[in-house]
């Protein structure tokens, strides 16, 4: 490390930096937290602080993770943005993208926005935006939400979980989209039929066959179709989340060819469990939708290869353990969620390296498709002008999760005990470490990110 007066505030030397010329030997200078210069090793780039990396590192771009729930205020015995932004840190990930429930109150007014904001701010280690919510009955506060910088605005096609943030029919759906269609925002949607799930079995009990029986793919697949409908009638830009039916893909991979403005994403949980091996009682498993099979699980990483499926984002949504009924382990009763923030990358790459995939294609998934997913235009990459967002990354090293480790508030996962490939070393925001003490943090604004 060198003090020496010097042109960057920070230049990162090493043979293996991840940039949009692939992993190459480089010298990335940077200042102001920016990345001002990116020149071949060797160059001799001077800074105030130097990282040489060994050989066994990568400098990575920070993940964007645009699917998270922090829950914060009112439900944080859940999870807050002091342990959130710490374990997302932890993984990788410099930016994430806050739901707007299960928080109360949920963010479906400016007044919610404001507040979320305000206890937001110095709890950030690292950049946090927001989604708004849809939600019936709210239609005249969506334009007021996208001026105040919410990113997009999620809605439910059935019962969120949460009574204060219900769901839309599908006409109000596409009413609310062509509402957005007016201002160009974004319409992000859970996609399950609540009728089809009302005349699925009822979920009760330890055994996960009973509860994946209870949230059926024709129930994702049929919802999905009233998206891609009602974003064709309206001319709306819409995004299917958390994608676990492969079913659906072709009909995706069609209205995206007839020009319907469609992403879809899906989750480390559904590209690397399999529904097979869940245990009884095993509720931490329990998400919706569900982990489904072996077979299922292929077609996704078959649709990410193709470019059906955009992203790879977290869906990080935690509760008290005792929601989690682990003493029972009812998966009727279980509160549906898989906490995985801190992990994204390890268990994606894992499963990737298994494929023959490289990290650069990983990183596309997870860092710079959400950013431009959320219209990011300095987040994602390690490129000239954009932010100094990073992290160190040890891809041939190991770890062993233990989930009494990781930085979310409630030590519940389905991974505890799984061994991983890859080990975060460090992450920097802006150029600035991350300490894990001293939020340093920004709220982005759609459009100033």
């Amino acid at each position: 490390m060198s003090t020496d007066t010097a042109e960057y505030d920070l230049v990162v030397r090493g043979n293996r930096i991840v940039t949009t010329a692939g992993t190459v030997a480089r010298e990335v200078g940077i200042r102001d937290g920016r990345v001002v210069a990116i020149e071949p090793l060797g160059n001799g780039l001077a800074g105030r602080e130097v990282i040489e990396l060994t050989d066994d590192q990568v400098m990575i771009p920070g993940l964007v993770d645009t699917h998270v729930h922090v829950n914060e205020p009112g439900r944080t015995e859940w999870e807050g943005f002091e342990s959130a932004t710490r374990a997302a840190a932890a993984g990788a990930v410099t930016t994430l993208v806050d739901m707007p429930l299960n928080s109360i109150p949920p963010t479906v007014d400016r007044e919610a926005l404001r507040l979320k904001r305000e206890v937001a701010a110095p709890k950030a280690h690292i950049d946090v935006g927001f989604w708004g919510g849809a939600v019936p009955g709210n239609k005249d506060q969506l334009r007021g939400l996208h001026d105040d910088g919410v990113f997009g605005f999620k809605c439910f096609l059935l019962h969120s979980g949460v009574d204060e943030f219900p769901a839309l029919t599908v006409d109000e759906m596409q009413e609310d989209m062509a509402e957005l269609a007016t201002f160009d925002s974004l319409m992000i949607v859970h996609a399950e039929d609540a009728c089809s799930i009302d005349h699925a079995p009822e979920p009760t009990g330890a055994d996960y066959a009973g509860f994946l029986a209870s949230r059926p793919r024709g129930a994702e697949n049929k919802a999905i179709a009233d998206v891609i409908e009602r974003a064709r009638w309206t001319g709306a830009r819409a995004h299917v989340l958390h994608l676990s039916s492969s079913d659906a893909l072709p009909m995706i991979a069609s209205a995206r060819r007839d020009g319907v403005k469609l992403t879809v994403e899906t989750c480390p949980h559904y590209l690397t469990l399999l529904a097979e091996e869940i245990p009884a009682g095993g509720t931490a498993f329990k998400c919706c939708p569900p982990i489904r099979e072996a077979s299922n699980r292929e077609l996704l990483w078959q649709g990410l290869l193709d470019g059906t499926i955009d992203c790879i984002v977290s869906d990080h949504s935690p509760s008290t353990i005792d929601l989690k009924d682990v003493e029972n382990g009812d998966f009727g009763v279980a509160w549906g969620g898989v906490a995985s923030l801190q992990l994204g990358l390890q268990l994606i790459w894992t499963e990737a390296k298994k494929r023959g995939i490289s990290l650069e294609q990983v990183l596309e998934w997870m860092s710079a498709n959400p950013a431009k997913l959320a219209g990011m235009t300095r987040k994602g990459r390690i490129a000239l002008g954009f932010d100094a967002d990073f992290a160190i990354f040890e891809p041939e090293a190991a770890q062993v999760v233990d989930v009494h480790r990781l930085h979310h508030k409630n030590a519940i996962s389905p991974y505890d005990g799984r061994a991983l490939a890859g080990v975060v070393s460090g992450t920097w925001l802006r150029g600035r470490k991350v300490d894990f003490e001293t939020p340093h943090g920004r709220l982005l604004r759609r459009g100033e990110a």
